[in-house]
């Protein structure tokens, strides 16, 4: 059996995490969670300004392009909190926008987006279609050359988040039988092809985005070798970060049950005192920490070639797991009360099912780990 890591866990992480915590835990409270999810443009461009000033949008960019230098690793913490408040915004669209130039963009590229990102400009990813896997080669979006040397774009993707606040749109097509990266800007959309989807989380904000008649010069193109590794490496960014958000959600789903077993009373008796509850929510616990010792191992080895791969597809499938079984059990534990819209662990049960459906769910990546393992 390979070599699965270790945990690691740094100062900037620690750093971050405390900041992190305070941060998201004053400025998205549940009633300001609720409000946003009625809101058309779904998140406070007050706290996205904070995010900013704080360089949490610079935090996995290099020095060099206007950013602090550090890595996924450090963004980890901050998107645990997030996930733990159920905060809104375009962050990770972003910063996995981010990822990709960082991974594929030529050197121009970098220089003229990535400082804009680092400053607070939001960008998304275009990957996902309709009636394909989680595979990241498996892309049915095509581009080709025009008589005039242009990049003529077709086919339709779907789940992109933040599209319509973002002015980075990196989309997947295949060029010449292989996966390529186009960059797209607002300007480059026709009217009407952004449409925006109805998604199980309503803190999301997810689109369509047919790319049938837009057109871009060549140089919009990012580096076409290395678009195929740089898929996969947007494929796991996206699961660490996703692992991230759901080890937060988690622990929130715990918290919310216990406080409710503490203080409900029946036939005389504070419910949590019944063993018929208590183990359960001792079973939601060690599975929320198995799955964030998993989280942080896999920030810790991201970039360990093999070792990283292994470490974040299980750190996927342990998150999936430990978030849904939570949520559940305290759906369940409310009674009646649970399964209302007033009840806060539906909106993260719904979290849960959403990211399950991102970028491949605990059984996905089990299969994966099966021939990765031995």
């Amino acid at each position: 059996m390979k070599d699965l890591g270790r945990i690691g866990f740094s100062e900037d992480q620690a750093s971050l995490l405390e900041v992190a915590t305070d941060f998201c835990q004053r400025r998205s409270p549940v009633a300001t969670v609720r409000r946003l999810m009625e809101d058309e443009l779904g998140h406070d461009p007050s706290v996205w300004a904070e995010m900013g000033d704080l360089g949490w949008l610079g935090v996995a960019i290099p020095e060099a392009y206007g950013g602090s230098g550090l890595g996924l690793a450090e963004v980890v913490p901050l998107v645990e909190q997030m996930g733990r408040r159920l905060m809104a915004g375009p962050f990770v669209s972003t910063t996995l926008a981010a990822q990709a130039l960082l991974a594929a963009g030529t050197e121009a590229q970098k220089l003229e987006h990535l400082p804009r990102i680092a400053d607070g400009e939001a960008a998304t990813l275009a990957l996902g279609e309709p009636d394909t896997d989680w595979e990241p080669e498996s892309i049915a979006a095509a581009a080709v050359r025009g008589a005039d040397g242009r990049l003529v774009l077709s086919g339709r993707k779907v789940l992109v988040t933040d599209a319509a606040i973002a002015r980075r749109l990196i989309v997947a097509v295949r060029l010449d039988g292989a996966p390529a990266l186009v960059l797209l800007t607002p300007e480059d959309l026709p009217s009407g092809a952004l449409r925006r989807e109805t998604v199980i989380d309503e803190t999301r904000r997810s689109f369509s985005l047919t790319l049938d008649g837009v057109t871009v010069a060549e140089d919009r193109l990012l580096d076409p070798d290395r678009a195929g590794a740089t898929l996969e490496h947007l494929h796991l960014a996206a699961n660490l970060l996703a692992a991230a958000d759901m080890v937060g959600g988690t622990q929130a789903c715990i918290d919310y049950t216990l406080d409710y077993l503490r203080t409900r009373t029946q036939f005389g008796k504070v419910i949590g005192s019944y063993q018929a509850l208590k183990h359960p929510i001792v079973d939601a616990y060690t599975r929320y920490e198995q799955a964030r010792s998993h989280l942080y191992s896999a920030a810790h080895c991201f970039n360990e070639q093999g070792t990283g791969e292994i470490a974040v597809r299980m750190a996927k499938a342990a998150a999936d797991v430990a978030y849904s079984f939570a949520a559940d059990r305290s759906i369940q534990f409310h009674g009646g009360f649970g399964f209302t819209w007033d009840c806060d662990a539906q909106l993260y049960r719904r979290r849960a099912i959403w990211h399950a459906a991102q970028f491949g769910d605990a059984a996905f990546h089990r299969r994966k780990l099966a021939s990765l393992l031995f």
